[in-house]
């Protein structure tokens, strides 16, 4: 840590992989004053994206994929406790047992949950289930073992689609419903989209898109089908509801903070904003949580929740609470992001949302070896590979330094691509999940008014 080392009180709400990560890189910066992390989850840091995945296909157990540990962390762990508010004058979080926790500069990790599905007493019957925790995981594992007739998975996103490949490797029926035109359209686009839908019926996925489960049916309080908004209904076992992700702020209400729906609104150099657009000096965040701005995007509010993202923006996070003016350090990096369904190997850098073109500039649809070339007037913002990672570093940098789009002949193996097309990327709205990249220049629907000079009134009441 460059300059005089500083020892104040830091306070990490949010266990998982940006908080550990954070944490790791205060003490590698030279940090040595109280430290506490604070995580809503009994269990120690572990590592999500397995869950839809290895987990799921036996190949590892819930309780096995503990984060590993870059070093020794020095702190006070306040785990299996929520966070419910900041105090943003005396600069205290309260948390749910009733402890204050004094800060002198926090980070705000708290990353999402899972969308349960809207009526509470269908979410309630047994059978009904949503992914994003390893406890998640363990009871839907337990359903799969058991043998389902059929599996019902609502959601064509990313994680639907994981989940509905792991059950088609164990040779379990499953249905996909989504209310959009095809899986992963929300993330990737029109062209890509048809692909992966005929990519999931060549597997046998009964998959039914421009569709919405009205109901959840049951019988003794177990969950036992679905009825659908086209008029027909399907009996199934297992419901996993795949609706996207929510982003864990309501517990700032009060604090202040740009916090909203769409996450915790800071600088690029995750410094969060007050709800009048200043900037704070003591309060950071990092992770899903966070919406930041991105010079490669016209400088819109990135939201992303992405395990890269998460890593690296909680490094910066960590550098800036404990260095000052010039020292502190943007954080720029692109997004990155991968998943494994159907014999694919699919990973995207970039935002392919933020286009109005794609071209296949390498490979083919049908030998389901391909490099998709996103583009947004006329530069390149996004590629995405499907069994061909090597290239994912070049169109990478080719982002980075703004370069033309179409790719140009020898951009990358020298073959001419294709026409570029539109790119077709959906109205969020219009899907049952929200995708893993939302851009936006709109901050949190909030009212704002006007506050009087003199004293700020505390967001906690004082003991």
């Amino acid at each position: 840590m460059s300059g005089e080392p500083w020892d104040g009180r830091i306070v990490i709400v949010g266990a998982s992989l940006a908080g550990l990560r954070a944490a790791e890189t205060l003490r590698d910066e030279g940090f040595t004053g109280p430290l506490t992390l604070v995580g809503e989850e009994p269990e120690p840091p572990y590592d999500r994206p397995p869950l839809s995945k290895q987990v799921l296909l036996g190949k590892a157990r819930a309780e096995e994929i503990g984060l590993p540990r870059r070093r020794k962390v020095d702190a006070r762990w306040k785990l299996g406790v929520r966070a419910d508010g900041i105090d943003p004058v005396e600069k205290r979080v309260l948390l749910a047992d009733g402890e204050l926790l004094p800060f002198d500069r926090l980070l705000i990790a708290t990353g999402t949950r899972a969308r349960p599905w809207p009526n509470p007493a269908e979410a309630r019957l047994d059978g009904v289930l949503t992914l994003r925790t390893s406890e998640d995981a363990a009871r839907l594992v337990e359903r799969l073992d058991a043998g389902p007739r059929r599996v019902l998975v609502i959601g064509a996103g990313f994680t639907g689609s994981e989940i509905a490949s792991a059950c088609r490797e164990r040779g379990l029926e499953v249905t996909v419903v989504e209310r959009g035109p095809a899986p992963l359209v929300g993330a990737l686009g029109g062209a890509l989209g048809a692909f992966a839908a005929t990519v999931q019926r060549a597997h046998g996925v009964d998959l039914r898109c421009g569709v919405t489960v009205t109901s959840l049916t049951g019988r003794d309080g177990r969950f036992t089908g679905a009825e659908f908004s086209d008029g027909s209904r399907m009996d199934a076992d297992v419901a996993v509801v795949a609706l996207g992700a929510v982003r864990n702020t309501e517990w700032l209400a009060g604090s202040g903070l740009a916090a909203g729906p769409r996450g915790l609104a800071c600088d690029a150099g995750c410094r969060a904003f007050t709800m009048y657009g200043i900037v704070t000096d003591d309060v950071f965040v990092a992770g899903d949580v966070a919406r930041f701005p991105h010079p490669l995007f016209e400088y819109q509010m990135l939201a992303l929740e992405h395990w890269g993202n998460a890593v690296a923006q909680a490094e910066v996070a960590a550098r800036n609470m404990v260095t000052t003016g010039p020292r502190r350090r943007p954080h720029l990096t692109v997004p990155v992001f991968w998943s494994s369904q159907f014999g694919l190997n699919i990973k995207s850098v970039g935002v392919p949302t933020f286009s109005d073109q794609v071209v296949i500039a390498q490979g083919s649809l049908r030998e389901r070896r391909l490099v998709a070339v996103y583009g947004y007037r006329g530069r390149i913002t996004a590629a995405v590979t499907v069994n061909q990672a090597k290239w994912l570093e070049h169109y990478q940098f080719l982002i980075e330094t703004a370069a033309p789009f179409p790719p140009t002949t020898g951009a990358a193996n020298g073959i001419a691509p294709a026409a570029p097309v539109p790119s077709d990327v959906p109205d969020p709205q219009l899907l049952s999940h929200g995708p893993t990249v939302a851009l936006t220049g709109h901050l949190p629907d909030r009212r704002l008014t006007l506050v009087p000079p003199g004293p700020v009134p505390s967001a906690i009441p004082r003991p």
